[in-house]
């Protein structure tokens, strides 16, 4: 299973991005997938996520401003992210747990000047 994420970059304070995650090696089956974001000196935190129910779960700092969706027919999992703010600068992740194993794609750097 490979996730392949893309779609970081440089923005200013306010302005979007969208970040992408495609998956290839497997069925478009999960207990969860998603994103996760790591700032310098930071742990690891959950930003957004599909459980296998369908439903979302949000990292409280980023409701109302980041959503995310998926394409089945593509494999992919998106993150719209707007109204971006200097703390959102981090290294997203995109992630898929299936049972007893987790994958994870290979980061891309966010980075929101002030």
């Amino acid at each position: 299973v490979q996730l392949q994420a893309c779609g970081g970059g440089l923005v200013q304070t306010g302005g979007s991005l969208r970040l992408s995650c495609a998956t290839s090696g497997s069925s478009f089956s999960f207990n969860r997938m998603g994103w996760y974001r790591q700032a310098p000196g930071k742990q690891r935190e959950l930003v957004a996520a599909f459980t296998s129910s369908g439903s979302t779960n949000y990292a409280d700092s980023v409701k109302g401003r980041f959503t995310i969706s998926r394409d089945n027919a593509k494999n992919t999992v998106y993150l719209q992210m707007n109204s971006l703010k200097p703390e959102d600068t981090a290294l997203y992740y995109c992630f898929m747990e299936i049972p007893f194993k987790n994958y994870w794609g290979q980061g891309t750097q966010v980075t929101v000047s002030s």
